[in-house]
């Protein structure tokens, strides 16, 4: 029964992160189809990560009262709703209204559902993490294709209304084999959240590795094809790139789920910060589509690997009774940090400012918290120290 319901959340959240990366590919569409400006644009793309990171905060609270397994079942439920609500938006207003709909249901799944693999999987928590990840991923490589076939033979609206569908059959099949896996036990929530404010600390650590990268990457992915344009490319071969730096997240999530189980912990996540800060100044400075090739798949290797050892770092730090409240929290305030990456990109864009400029400061900016990052650790000034897990494989 572990298993019907691991595999409900793979379902799930191939779904779920489909509805939160599928507005990269779509941004040429929507700026034809309002007749608005990349800042506009750009704006309304934030507000899916800015309805990521808002319900995390009041989750953090609402785990300590709620099973995670019936959260999940309601973010499935609003994802349907959001979905169908885009698709029809008569105006810029509407469409603001469903963007923001279908980032509230992502966050409210993936605070549940993270957690709720660390309870199934307590030995394996990284390796049942980037799976986990791997199936999101999926999902962001498969955006490109399936935007332009779907444009193609019809408009940017018919995407929603199959996401409104596929996110109401995974959410039935999920909530079908939670009915069927009563036998399976379930932590009941944990009722301390003062407990949860008292790890403030493990929150601000995790934060400090992940909100600026993650920030810079929500500026480069969703303006990755105009980038790309920028340096050169041909249109078909800047959404070929764009679907590399998603491939590449494939084997990241799986390997660095595996890795972050047996290789010490924070140094392995400061090799991806630096490889990662690496490519974006490289995307700066080289041309052509082999170059940019290679630094498309060191971006989505390295950011996207960061992602399962992160979740892995701050699970492993905190006490078991307050783990899932504190998660919440924790992947709220990153994500609030990260989700105006497109927004402060788009306008500096339209300021005059070019994409290389832009991304230059972001990498330098990345390189100096990298080495506050790197002086903490070797000052034993985190808090958690590096471990290497001995996870039981099966």
């Amino acid at each position: 029964m572990t298993r019907r319901l691991y595999g409900g959340l793979l379902g799930m959240v191939f779904v779920v992160n489909f509805g939160r990366v599928v507005f990269a590919p779509l941004v040429e569409p929507l700026q034809a189809a309002f007749d608005v400006g990349p800042a506009t644009v750009g704006a309304v793309v934030s507000l899916v990560w800015f309805g990521t990171a808002l319900p995390r905060l009041p989750l953090s609270y609402v785990l300590t009262r709620v099973s995670r397994r019936r959260i999940v079942v309601v973010s499935g439920v609003i994802l349907t709703a959001a979905a169908a609500l885009t698709a029809s938006s008569p105006d810029l207003r509407t469409l603001r209204v469903g963007v923001f709909a279908v980032g509230v249901a992502s966050g409210t799944y993936f605070v549940s559902a993270v957690p709720l693999i660390g309870e199934l999987y307590p030995d394996r928590v990284g390796k049942r993490i980037g799976i986990h990840g791997t199936a999101a991923q999926l999902a962001a490589v498969a955006a490109p294709t399936v935007v332009v076939s779907v444009v193609a033979i019809a408009t940017w609206r018919a995407v929603f209304w199959l996401l409104s569908a596929a996110a109401l059959v995974t959410t039935l099949a999920f909530a079908v084999g939670l009915r069927r896996a009563d036998r399976v036990p379930e932590e009941p929530p944990a009722r301390n959240f003062r407990g949860v404010l008292g790890n403030w600390r493990v929150v601000l650590a995790g934060m400090l590795f992940i909100s600026a990268a993650g920030f810079v990457w929500q500026g480069l992915f969703n303006f990755y094809v105009s980038v790309m344009l920028a340096r050169g490319l041909a249109p078909g071969t800047a959404n070929a790139l764009l679907t590399v730096a998603f491939a590449a997240g494939i084997p990241a999530f799986w390997a660095s789920g595996t890795l972050v189980d047996r290789l010490p912990t924070v140094p392995y996540i400061l090799g991806l910060v630096g490889a990662f800060t690496a490519g974006v100044f490289g995307l700066t400075v080289f041309r052509g589509a082999l170059a940019l090739g290679a630094i498309s798949v060191l971006l989505g290797y390295t950011i996207h690997g960061l992602f399962p050892a992160l979740d892995t770092y701050v699970l492993s730090a905190l006490p078991a009774d307050t783990r899932a409240g504190t998660f919440a929290a924790f992947s709220g305030l990153s994500i609030a940090v990260e989700a105006s990456g497109s927004g402060v990109v788009g306008a500096l864009v339209e300021a005059g400012y070019p994409f290389a400029a832009v991304f230059r400061g972001f990498a330098a900016g990345l390189a100096v918290i990298l080495g506050l990052a790197a002086a903490l650790y070797w000052t034993d000034r985190l808090p958690a120290a590096d471990r290497v897990a001995s996870a039981t494989e099966s």
